[in-house]
């Protein structure tokens, strides 16, 4: 089995990666360095896809377009709440300043950001499979910052897909379909697995 390095000492298997692997919601402060950084979505580019279209895009957020859209989540957790708020309950109960500092802490809170998009080209089934290629990318990227103690989580709220986001970004919607924001850093907590048993979502046809 083919066998990968984690942080230049233990050896881990690309099955152990696999099942190793976890979402990171809670991250340390420190920031990817660009050249390990550029590593990771090198890996990404060996995806397959059909007829080598290539589709996927990798735009990353500096610190300058992150307290942009820090200042987005924070408008967005507001709206949230009041979209959802009981007719009972009195305005006055809410701290929505609160609500609000919380949300731009928690989008502040991920220590590197890459915007993950795929290349909307030719007919439908044409962009289904590049959605598809570009989804192999992102794990691609995932498992190999997994090798090197860097956990991510792949993110599709509104904030990845209103229109300011794209012209902030400068990517085209007529053209670019953002897949989500990757939020990348080194874990300060890794959750516990949770998967079905196999055979429970396994078919076999004769």
């Amino acid at each position: 089995m083919t066998q990968i390095s984690v942080n230049g000492n233990e050896k881990l298997s690309v099955m152990e990666a696999i099942q190793s692997r976890r979402t990171i919601f809670k991250f340390k402060p420190d920031p990817i360095p660009k050249d390990i950084l550029e590593n990771l979505l090198f890996a990404g580019i060996w995806a397959p896809n059909h007829h080598l279209t290539e589709p996927w895009r990798f735009t990353v957020i500096g610190e300058e377009t992150k307290l942009k859209l820090a200042e987005r989540y924070r408008e967005l957790q507001i709206e949230k709440v009041m979209s959802n708020l009981d007719k009972k309950t009195r305005l006055i109960e809410l701290n929505l300043a609160e609500i609000g500092e919380r949300g731009y802490q928690k989008f502040m809170s991920k220590p590197t950001i890459v915007v993950i998009s795929c290349i909307q080209d030719g007919n439908e089934q044409r962009q289904r499979e590049d959605y598809a290629s570009a989804c192999c990318a992102m794990l691609n990227i995932q498992l190999a910052g997994w090798e090197q103690g860097i956990g991510m989580q792949w993110s599709t709220g509104k904030i990845t897909t209103e229109k300011p986001t794209y012209d902030l970004l400068g990517i085209n919607p007529e053209n670019e379909y953002i897949i989500g924001f990757y939020y990348m850093g080194y874990p300060e907590v890794i959750p516990t697995p949770k998967r079905k048993p196999l055979n429970q979502v396994l078919r076999w046809v004769d």
